[in-house]
């Protein structure tokens, strides 16, 4: 049996988004869903959200920004790039006659604790000195030096470490000119805020005389890497002192030693790694750059809970020809934000000025180094200058130039401001109220508060639009009728 088509015209089928979906579908009614599943999570997340930080922050994202073409930065930033390259400073400034050391002093050892800052030691251009001088380091520089205690010795070519409120001073060139194994210590008294004298600690001392190493408090300790030895070679001695129970630093012992030795060397430690760059080393002025592991050896056997805590160790050393910098010996080299700065230094030709930089990764690889002209000290090289990072800032405090032995110091921000404005392909950065403290807290709290209050009754508002389509469409007609 042959079935008849119906009389008339068959209805048609409503159809969506430019007759792709069937409208009555449950394809079109999936992309619907997650439509307003995007518009609910924008509404009541996203925008407060950014309500918040429009009231807190400098400038504020919307969107994904991606690359931006355009630009904007604040003239704090003075003539860097925009935006500025990571680890980048904000050009060096001379610091003011008034900020000046007592004396000229180059090869000096630098120490902070609390808002002190201390220079210690060092050379006037002839031979080592016994001078402390001490400067208050507030809000972005330093007060005028003033002396503080005396080394019961000459020093100069020592490092110096902080442990705790206890300034070390460690090894270096004594008055007769020769390397030493002497550790000094020197206490801050927190509450008469005052320090002490310096002290020498019984039968506490390097296992052998060095110069011109590098020292750096770790976790659990004190690490001492290079230096030159009584016979004034470069060595590639590491030794570690580790802190007891009652936080006194215990005998050294040896630990893996560096791969190229070296003297007058920069060290940092960035996460589970220990940098140690520049210096000099068996053929002059060095580029390389020495990556040491340090850890608990993969050996040791998990302690029981009440075993002794196994102290860390500097498990190896590792070397790359890709992350060696430029030669320099007597560099101002020091770490801040996770990025490494080498500043000046010689080369074997003189006293330079270019500053140096690299980012290494959390897996310990480095890049290159970067360099750009603005970064540069403004005036000649600098030689011997002792560097240290107070805030935001970092201080070289004296060194030598070719015109001799310097009492000043140079200071750079090392925070460049992000742009107050880009534009994107698929967002843009705008200028922010930026309200600071505890006020712009609450002042965004209720900002986030606001928008999302708002927002909410908006949906309820569509919610009851959608749910009473006559009524809301005989309003449209009535308003309609009005305007005509």
């Amino acid at each position: 049996m042959t079935r008849a088509l119906q009389a008339g015209t068959p209805p048609r089928r409503r159809r969506a988004m430019m007759g792709l979906l069937d409208a009555d579908g449950w394809t079109w009614a999936s992309v619907k869903a997650v439509i307003w599943f995007i518009l609910i999570i924008i509404l009541l997340a996203y925008i407060p959200d950014r309500a918040y930080y429009f009231t807190v922050n400098r400038t504020l994202d919307i969107g994904l920004l991606a690359w931006s073409p355009v630009n904007f930065c604040p003239p704090e930033n003075d003539t860097l790039p925009c935006p500025a390259p990571a680890g980048s400073v904000i050009p060096w400034q001379p610091s003011p006659a008034e900020l000046a050391l007592p004396a000229a002093r180059t090869a000096g050892a630098v120490a902070q604790v609390g808002t002190k800052l201390l220079y210690i030691g060092g050379s006037d251009g002839s031979a080592p000195t016994t001078t402390t001088y001490v400067a208050d380091a507030e809000k972005g520089t330093l007060t005028a030096w003033v002396d503080g205690p005396a080394l019961p010795d000459a020093r100069t070519d020592a490092a110096a470490a902080v442990v705790g409120s206890t300034v070390y001073l460690v090894g270096g060139t004594g008055s007769d000119g020769k390397a030493v194994d002497t550790i000094w210590t020197l206490t801050y008294d927190q509450d008469a805020k005052t320090f002490g004298a310096w002290e020498s600690i019984q039968d506490f001392a390097l296992p052998a005389a060095r110069a011109a190493l590098a020292a750096i408090p770790v976790s659990d300790g004190l690490l001492v890497v290079g230096g030159f030895g009584p016979d004034g070679t470069p060595q590639g001695s590491v030794w570690k002192s580790t802190l007891d129970t009652k936080g006194v630093l215990g005998a050294f012992s040896d630990q893996a030693a560096l791969l190229d030795p070296v003297a007058g060397a920069s060290m940092a430690q960035v996460g589970d790694f220990v940098w140690v760059w520049g210096g000099t080393d068996a053929n002059g002025p060095s580029g390389a750059v020495q990556r040491g592991e340090i850890g608990i050896p993969k050996t040791v056997e998990t302690p029981a809970p009440d075993a002794p805590i196994v102290p860390e160790q500097l498990l190896a050393w590792a070397v790359s020809d890709g992350a060696n910098m430029p030669p320099r010996a007597g560099a101002a080299g020091f770490s801040a934000n996770g990025a490494l700065y080498a500043l000046g230094g010689t080369d074997g030709s003189g006293p330079k000025n270019q500053l140096y930089w690299t980012v290494p990764t959390a897996k310990g690889e480095i890049d290159g180094w970067k360099h750009l002209d603005q970064t540069d000290l403004p005036a000649t090289g600098l030689v011997g200058g002792a560097a240290v990072v107070t805030g935001v800032n970092a201080f070289v405090i004296g060194g030598e130039t070719k015109d001799g032995v310097q009492t000043g110091s140079v200071r750079a921000n090392l925070a460049p401001q992000e742009p107050f404005f880009q534009a994107g392909l698929v967002g843009v950065v705008v200028p922010a109220l930026r309200i600071d403290g505890e006020i712009g807290q609450q002042l965004g709290y209720l900002s986030a508060a606001g928008a999302g209050t708002v927002n909410s009754v908006i949906l309820i508002l569509i919610g009851w639009a959608y749910a009473h389509p006559d009524t809301v469409r005989g309003w449209i007609d009535r308003r309609r009728r009005r305007r005509g």
